[in-house]
């Protein structure tokens, strides 16, 4: 009744569209950051009307990510693409339907068919090439609602097999021991060869197809949340913030929507190539995430048969692999055509015939509603602490440190995730896939998984660090990321205060680094015998530890502390951590490694940017650009300079083939006033839309520099307020 009364009150100045495929008229109000907020009279309208504004606002992107997702990348791009879509279709779901859709929720199914039908009657609507196809050749296709299904995206949130494979290059390296002391799972346990594994046989190259399937296309893994109670918020009632990190991206990789219908009121972000909202709110409760890093992945060791490389052994008997034949089209080139193999682990993705060996991978993606973040359909509709948990628990993949708040005063978390039982291993490394002896037993249930309500402390942080609750029972995985943000957010907590919106603004813009801070520590221990670097000691001391684009200081500290570990252990440094590095300066603070370390930190930066140290800045190396995946310099963003760093809750991490180049951070922001939702605050960069001549292609850029978010309309009166474009749809 609400949504229709909603309708009624539209204004009439928007011109009817007529749109096949629709039920009944649905209006679309844009707000002036770009956001759409769409109000329908029945579910199939609304996300039918979500798939249309998503194609008319970000085509280009979902299309390549559809490509990606179901292996067709070569059909529009060429030879170069055939293994990617190898792996794609290698990895797609092979079960019963009705359970995969059902494990979404009830409604999943429908909801994917008006969805995909929506983008459909867009992209049959065109007249001419949008201008990033014009300019890549290409046209886009059309969807099925398995598409949404497509394993790829959860596949590269899952990092598990790639440091298996990882950890082996490092042992035959440096050794055990090395690894054990230099690169320690967290929390550290030993690292014990699987019996039966013979590491020699194992590169990795092996898994090269594996992980470029998961990488970015071109055409030419961190996140902060806290959540605090009435008793430290201004306002009487929770707070909610989240910043989830991934890759930096045009267009945007989340676009922000806001679904109104009978038994639907929810507004906030998700990848725009699923329906629904991933992470934001409802009239009741509001939810964000981090990801938790729960090892959903093993990769098994198989011994082919001399005989006939179609068999694998299993429990001492010859076992035929399944095969599928798919053929995959290839633009300029004849159509492809490729095997699809399979043991009872899971998708071989790699095989040696003449060594007799293949590996295949047991992932939860395999598993029904294993798609990465649809889940969130059922989530999105909790309406109290008990509906969230429950939906939570169905919550497959990727692993996520949901935090909660609700209207009625209450905040939890819960580290949400299909979590494999490992009766007698670790997951650290590959196991043998012959033997038997190295199966999952089952999964956690909902009652198993960490998680606290409305704990004493009165709020609650999670920062992909280890946040296991003290005598926690079972192991959930070993890749947890340093503790350094979430230390600095406990910092910011230990404030006696009560928090506001605008506090919590500034706490996602914070750029005190704490590793900083315990570096400072050291340097008062530290007895340099040379003048310059008692002069550059002076000056990290008086600094401020904070990673300021302006900075000169954090710009040696940052130069510093990437020389430092091969000073300290040699080539085995490259594999270390910023952990290790300062626990072991912590021990002896006066280390040989320190000066010949900043030597060379200070001859690169000269090299960089001139011997006159007092114009050094971090921002004259630290820079983002952002970077159209076709390549056209007028699609791109120029670079400009960025503060913080991988450590600080303002993350600004880049990759060490490109040391300094920020391409990592927290793209989406949000701030969720459960007293009044209309005081909610986000930011998503650069834009709302991926169309270049759009107004809103980079016009949230300079807000998200500035740490200036903007309102997040949601009451009717508010959304009226802000609205800038009017959209009427009719069958």
């Amino acid at each position: 009744m609400r949504a229709l009364l909603l309708l009624l009150a539209v204004s009439a100045a928007a011109e009817p569209l007529k749109v096949p495929g629709l039920k009944a008229r649905v209006d679309i109000l844009r707000d002036r950051w770009g956001v759409p907020h769409i109000y329908a009279s029945n579910t199939h309208d609304l996300f039918f009307a979500q798939g249309w504004i998503t194609a008319k606002d970000r085509l280009f992107q979902i299309d390549l990510w559809r490509r990606t997702g179901t292996g067709k990348l070569a059909e529009a791009l060429g030879p170069k693409h055939v293994a990617r879509d190898r792996i794609a279709r290698l990895v797609r779901y092979r079960g019963d339907w009705k359970r995969e859709w059902a494990a979404y929720s009830d409604d999943a199914q429908e909801i994917a068919e008006a969805f995909t039908a929506g983008i459909n009657a867009w992209i049959r609507a065109l007249k001419t090439r949008p201008p990033e196809f014009a300019a890549a050749g290409y046209d886009a296709g059309l969807w099925k609602a398995e598409d949404v299904t497509a394993r790829i995206a959860g596949l590269s949130m899952l990092r598990n097999a790639a440091i298996e494979m990882r950890r082996v290059a490092e042992i035959q390296r440096f050794g055990l021991d090395t690894v054990q002391r230099l690169d320690p799972p967290n929390p550290v346990v030993p690292l014990t060869i699987p019996r039966g594994l013979d590491l020699n046989t194992l590169r990795l190259e092996m898994i090269r197809d594996l992980t470029a399937a998961t990488g970015p296309v071109r055409l030419d893994d961190g996140s902060n949340n806290w959540v605090v109670d009435a008793s430290l918020s201004a306002t009487g009632k929770p707070i909610l913030a989240n910043d989830p990190h991934r890759a930096l991206q045009i267009p945007s990789l989340r676009k922000t929507v806001h679904l109104v219908a009978p038994g639907w009121d929810v507004i906030g972000a998700g990848e725009p190539a699923l329906p629904g909202v991933a992470l934001g709110h409802n009239e009741e409760v509001g939810w964000g995430f981090t990801i938790v890093g729960i090892d959903q992945q093993d990769l098994y060791v198989e011994k082919l048969n001399p005989a006939n490389s179609r068999q694998y052994r299993f429990k001492n008997e010859w076992r035929d692999m399944e095969i599928e034949r798919d053929t995959i089209p290839v633009k300029g080139a004849r159509p492809a055509k490729v095997e699809l193999k399979y043991t009872i682990h899971g998708p071989v993705v790699y095989e040696d015939p003449a060594k007799h060996i293949a590996l295949s991978l047991r992932w939860v993606g395999a598993e029904p509603g294993g798609a990465g973040y649809l889940s969130a359909l059922r989530l999105s509709r909790a309406k109290n602490w008990k509906e969230f948990r429950a939906a939570a628990g169905l919550y497959k993949a990727p692993s996520e440190n949901l935090v909660y708040a609700d209207r009625a005063g209450n905040i939890g978390w819960i580290a949400s995730g299909m979590t494999p039982l490992r009766p007698n291993w670790n997951g650290l490394l590959p196991v043998p896939g012959d033997t038997g002896e190295y199966e999952w037993s089952g999964w956690l249930a909902v009652d198993q998984l960490p998680q606290r309500f409305n704990p004493p402390e009165h709020y609650l942080a999670t920062a992909n660090t280890n946040h296991l609750p003290p005598g926690y029972p079972h192991a959930i995985g070993y890749d947890f990321t340093a503790p350094f943000r979430f230390q600095r957010i406990q910092q910011m907590f230990a404030q006696p205060k009560k928090f506001t919106v605008a506090d919590f603004a500034r706490m996602h813009y914070d750029v005190a680094s704490v590793p900083a801070q315990r570096f400072q520590k050291i340097l008062l221990r530290w007895k340099p015998s040379s003048e310059r670097h008692r002069g550059v000691r002076a000056r990290l001391l008086k600094w401020n530890a904070r990673i300021d684009a302006e900075s000169p200081e954090a710009l040696i500290f940052e130069a510093w502390m990437i020389t430092l570990p091969r000073h300290l252990f040699g080539e085995a440094g490259t594999i270390t951590t910023w952990s290790v590095v300062l626990d072991t300066l912590e021990r002896q603070a006066n280390h040989a490694a320190l000066s010949p370390a900043l030597n060379d930190a200070l001859a690169q930066l000269e090299k960089a940017l001139g011997p006159e140290s007092s114009r050094w800045q971090w921002g004259s190396l630290h820079q983002l650009s952002f970077r159209h995946p076709v390549g056209k310099p007028g699609f791109h963003i120029d670079a400009s300079p960025m503060p913080g760093d991988a450590n600080t809750v303002f993350a600004a991490a880049w990759s060490a083939a490109q040391p300094f180049r920020m391409n990592h951070g927290a793209s989406f922001r949000e701030i969720l006033d459960t007293k009044t939702w209309d005081n909610s605050v986000i930011t998503n960069v650069p834009g709302e839309s991926g169309n270049p001549d759009s107004p809103h292609y980079q016009d949230l850029l300079k807000g998200w520099q500035a740490g200036m978010p903007h309102p997040l309309p949601y009451s009717r009166k508010a959304v009226e307020e802000a609205t800038v474009e009017r959209i009427l749809l009719v069958p």
